[in-house]
């Protein structure tokens, strides 16, 4: 636990950090690039590239691409539609993608999941009910997109380490993770890269270096650790931590507006959901 609520302390600078500094004026999938290589430079020489079983090695190049490739893609893009609130508050469906993805690894269904998921749709639509816009939905349909694939990894790296132990500490094989961002967020460079948007100033490219490692590098490796010592339902819960945190870094040192009044109660919405998932769906598994 002490894991995930160091790394949320840490993470909870890196949305605002992105939006103010980087966000229409930095490229979005060279930043990515540049973050996973970063943080693959520090773990490339801790990597053991032998020894290690074929399917931990594709399983955690799979998680990867997913959590720091599709993830941070999605994530960035999202910026450009999005205020800083509103991509943190729209990250809340990230539990509801957890538990349904572990449900589904361990063949389970729960419908009170799903229930949950649509009411939490309400909730954001709330926010901007008087403006929802096509950008709007671009930015939110991201975000969705960024908390499956990020939901996906956290469960997969976790069930990985269960299903395939090595005797060995896990940053010996986590090198792999960001090979597999580097084999998403290296195409997407070439296609969608835009070089007339690079970094202009020691500040972006100090930035980048922070992201890279110690919010990419440093923090995404922690987190998984801290993913396999905890149940999936702590994992699910400790995802939200990030979103009180993040909107009070970026209203106390940005002083960003928000409309407050809107975004509490569409947030209380959504929790609303949260809350019955885990209440309910608890139940029915209890009952089975």
């Amino acid at each position: 636990m002490r894991y995930l609520i160091f790394i949320t302390c840490l993470w909870a600078f890196s949305f605002s950090l992105i939006d103010v500094y980087l966000a229409g004026s930095v490229d979005g999938d060279f930043a990515v690039l540049t973050r996973v290589l970063l943080a693959g430079i520090i773990f490339l020489p801790m990597t053991k590239w032998y020894g290690i079983p074929k399917q931990l090695k594709i399983g955690t190049t799979v998680v990867g691409a997913l959590m720091i490739g599709v993830t941070y893609l999605c994530l960035y893009r999202s910026f450009l539609y999005l205020s800083v609130p509103e991509v943190l508050l729209f990250t809340v469906t990230t539990p509801l993608y957890v538990s349904l993805i572990d449900d589904a690894i361990n063949k389970r269904f729960s419908p009170i999941s799903l229930a949950a998921a649509f009411l939490a749709v309400i909730g954001a639509g709330y926010i901007r009910y008087d403006g929802i816009t096509e950008s709007y939905l671009t930015g939110f349909i991201l975000i969705q997109v960024a908390n499956l694939a990020f939901a996906a990894g956290q469960v997969g790296y976790a069930n990985l380490v269960k299903r395939y132990p090595v005797d060995m500490p896990q940053h010996r094989f986590f090198g792999y993770f960001f090979l597999g961002g580097l084999l998403v967020s290296g195409p997407s460079m070439l296609i969608f890269g835009d070089l007339s948007m690079m970094p202009s100033s020691l500040t972006q490219w100090g930035i980048l270096l922070w992201l890279g490692v110690g919010a990419s590098g440093l923090g995404l490796f922690l987190w998984n650790k801290g993913g396999t010592m905890v149940d999936a339902g702590t994992l699910a819960i400790m995802n939200n931590m990030l979103i009180p945190a993040g909107i009070l870094v970026n209203l106390l040192f940005w002083n960003k507006d928000a409309d407050l009044m809107r975004l509490t109660i569409g947030g209380v919405v959504i929790l609303i959901s949260l809350w019955l998932n885990r209440r309910f769906s608890k139940r029915v598994q209890e009952r089975v």
